[in-house]
């Protein structure tokens, strides 16, 4: 058993999997006789193992900045932020009547720092400050902006250059490092006088933290075989003792043994078999050596071509040793194919930062789009004030922003992360002046990166390849002569609402509105070359050559529809040309629909509300975690040919098996830091999406009070009919058994970007972050028929 003969269901809730045998050292612990000044100040250990304590710009953090925050042109707050000794976190304090209230930020959930007035915030906020000293630190997820002003720019300057210094030795740190760095952020909180002594008291406030709940006489007799000196206080190596227990991994400890014997290490051969147990394509004596050159810590080990068990344990933490394939995280597939042969990472309402009745547009919404590898975007375009055409949901109080604006961000940053070209899905409400604006707009910033006229003129009608649109931007729009219904009137881009919700959008609109609605310029037409929008009322083929540039959008409703009728006619017809489906317009929250169920039909341009997070926005990543992140992905063989069979709702016998063994996991995030006895009660469950008859899920059995290291030790199988389109979501979950179970971490990614045998699962946040050092240990089979 791989837990040590240990299930938790067996044993008492109060001991938690420890092990009395001594490992080797742990990295972020200092030797006991260490004199070094930093060593007795147990925050700066962490950044001396960074390599940072002598910067002077990390220096001038620590020391701290009074700061101005920037919200609107009148509310400008002095705060004071100072990198916290972790070198992982930024500190802050905020005056309010009466109190004072701290806070944190932690540098991995920073996106980008950008310098001058590179925000909506401080375009619009920031006149009064030079460009200089100013600077943006923007977050992944749903947090906002923080637009900050130094007193001098050299100040602003130490900031961008220390922080960006942070990131990238945080990006740098492997799984191990970031490890020791968790557990020592940990032990400082927990040294509550800073004497670098830990109290038994202590030690169980260190517990709680690292979420693990463990019987007081219990962890009492392992504080007291660690305290060596017998004065109720454990420090030096009595600390290390003790972390040496708790960060034990006996499942770990058992599979090394199985392979390298009675030694205890791994020759080259002895790593070469275990490579190929896991089902490493192409495995190598010369692979196992680089192994070991590249993982192994322990430097004689590593001239004699060994590989120690800390070696090991790093190996499977890296990157290497992960679920997902590390030769799909680069772009490896063919990009020289049909934009029609593709999934495209879409967005709806992409100006939203929030509900689409209420919410706040902004031009940051697009840039965070961006920076999760999206390649389609939505623009609702309306009459503006001063001739100036503006973005927002018509009809309802979201907030209005310049079309203009959003033009510029897409300029500034639409190929930062990839570089394969993005399309701009107008949703047109302006009348002929503002047309010719947005036109001229389009033209003018954007420049060469605008799509204008076919790249081949013999066969203009032919789509090109994202190889061939790198770094170019497409419109996609009307274009004329358009088709115009039995009053005249020019079809707005969304073709295909369901009649109810066309009739109640067209009883908002006024006379003039569906005046101006009945015209399009010649000037914006002209700017829509691949992706001109069409009604999809049919899936009949239509008589004369294909129209490979005609992109049709659909409700999520109608694609459903297309899809339960016709579904092999609706796969062809997406072999050819694209399509893009949208939410529903009554879900008001901004909320999605399962975009797996478009794919199943070739769908390319399946468009979610980006800013709403979800399981269906990590199916979304999950689907374009690969091929490099670029927003492309090559769809299955049998959704490419045009004569294809395919029907998503009839796909044949069984295929392949997945059997999934959820072994133990790792460092389990705290729900409720502000309850440090809230201990989470964790469980597993494996959710298959593909098509309707492999969607599937199964979970594993809770364990009481442990985050830190609970072990499961239970198999779930599936049985699968199209491999080639199925998620896995691998989710964990608190257990509750009066309420629903709250959300710990999740990891989605294809099937066919899963590596088999023992993996560990990097597991991320609600909205995307990586929870580091939290991981998920699993053994992986996929058997095909």
């Amino acid at each position: 058993m791989l837990c040590g003969g240990w299930r938790r269901s067996r044993r008492s809730p109060e001991e938690p999997r420890v092990s009395a045998q001594v490992a080797a050292p742990l990295a972020f612990l200092p030797s006991p006789a260490s004199s070094d000044s930093s060593t007795k100040r147990p925050g700066l250990r962490a950044l001396k193992k960074m390599g940072l304590t002598e910067d002077e710009d990390v220096q001038a953090m620590l020391r701290g900045s009074k700061l101005l925050k920037i919200r609107s042109r009148t509310w400008h707050k002095e705060r004071l932020y100072r990198l916290q000794e972790d070198g992982l976190s930024v500190w802050f304090q905020r005056r309010i009547p009466r109190a004072a209230s701290q806070h944190i930020f932690f540098v991995q959930h920073i996106e980008a720092v950008r310098e001058g007035h590179q925000s909506e915030g401080l375009r619009r906020f920031g006149g009064a400050f030079a460009p200089a000293r100013c600077l943006t630190i923007a977050f992944k997820g749903r947090r906002k902006n923080l637009d900050l002003a130094a007193p001098t720019a050299e100040e602003a300057q130490r900031w961008v250059r220390g922080l960006a210094k942070l990131r990238a030795r945080l990006d740098a740190m492997s799984q191990r490092e970031r490890l020791d760095h968790w557990i020592h952020s940990y032990l400082h909180r927990a040294d509550s006088d800073q004497d670098s002594k830990m109290s038994f008291k202590e030690i169980k406030s260190l517990l709680r933290m690292v979420n693990v709940d463990m019987n007081d006489m219990y962890a009492y007799r392992l504080f007291k075989e660690c305290d060596h000196s017998n004065n109720e206080r454990l420090e030096g190596a009595e600390i290390e003792a003790f972390l040496r227990r708790l960060l034990k991994r006996p499942e770990l400890e058992e599979i090394f043994r199985r392979y390298s014997g009675e030694d205890r290490v791994l020759s080259a051969s002895e790593l070469l078999e275990f490579l190929e147990d896991q089902g490493e394509d192409g495995a190598t004596l010369a692979c196992a050596q680089k192994l070991i050159q590249t993982y192994e810590l322990n430097e004689t080990a590593k001239q004699h071509e060994l590989m120690t068990l800390d070696g090991f344990m790093m190996y499977l933490l890296s990157p290497e040793g992960a679920a997902l394939n590390v030769a799909h995280t680069c772009v490896f597939q063919d990009m020289g194919q049909p934009l029609a042969h593709y999934f495209i990472s879409s967005s709806h309402n992409t100006y939203l930062t929030d509900s689409q009745i209420g919410g706040t547009s902004s031009t940051e919404a697009y840039i965070r789009a961006f920076t999760q590898g999206c390649r389609c975007v939505e623009l609702d375009c309306w009459e503006g004030p001063g001739g100036e055409p503006v973005i927002y949901h018509g009809h309802t109080l979201t907030s209005k922003i310049l079309f203009r604006d959003v033009i510029q961000a897409v300029r500034d940053h639409a190929f930062t992360l990839s570089p394969y070209p993005v399309i701009l899905s107008l949703e047109n409400h302006c009348g002929l002046e503002q047309q010719i604006v947005m036109a001229r707009h389009l033209r003018n910033i954007l420049g060469d990166m605008l799509v204008t006229q076919a790249l081949d003129s013999q066969n203009p009608e032919e789509l090109p390849s994202p190889e061939q649109l790198k770094c170019r931007v497409l419109v996609k729009g009307k274009k004329l002569p358009a088709a115009r219904n039995e009053d005249g009137r020019i079809l707005s881009d969304r073709e295909d609402e369901d009649e109810d919700e066309e009739e109640a959008e067209e009883a908002l609109e006024t006379a003039e509105q569906r005046k101006r609605a009945k015209q399009i310029s010649p000037e914006l037409s002209a700017l829509v070359v691949y992706c001109c929008a069409t009604r999809l009322r049919t899936l009949e083929p239509s008589p004369g050559p294909p129209q490979p540039c005609k992109i049709g959008s659909l409700s999520e409703r109608k694609a459903r529809k297309f899809t339960r009728e016709a579904g092999t006619s609706f796969v062809r017809h997406n072999t050819q040309q694209l399509t893009r489906v949208y939410p529903l317009g009554l879900r008001m929250t901004s909320a999605n629909y399962n975009p797996q169920e478009m794919w199943n039909s070739g769908c390319q341009l399946v468009a979610l509300n980006f800013q709403t997070p979800g399981y269906e926005m990590d199916l979304n990543t999950g689907r374009f975690l690969i091929n490099g992140q670029c927003g492309y992905v090559l769809k299955p063989a049998y959704l490419r040919q045009l004569n294809t069979t395919f029907d998503p709702e009839c796909p044949g016998p069984p295929r392949t098996t997945l059997t999934v063994q959820v072994l133990t996991a790792q460092q389990l995030p705290k729900l409720n830091v502000e309850k440090p006895n809230s201990i989470v009660d964790p469980l597993v469950r494996v959710e298959i999406y593909g098509v309707p008859e492999d969607c599937a899920h199964k979970e594993t059995d809770y364990v009481l009070n442990n985050g830190f290291n609970p072990c499961w030790e239970q198999t779930l199988q599936f049985q699968l009919r199209a491999p080639e389109l199925v998620l896995v979501r691998f989710v964990v979950e608190d257990y509750d058994t009066t309420s629903p179970n709250d959300f710990v971490g999740q990891f989605t990614l294809p099937l066919n970007s899963l590596k088999q045998g023992y993996r560990h699962i990097h597991l991320l946040s609600k909205d995307g972050a990586s929870l580091s050092p939290a991981t998920l240990f699993v053994h992986i089979r996929i058997e095909n028929s």
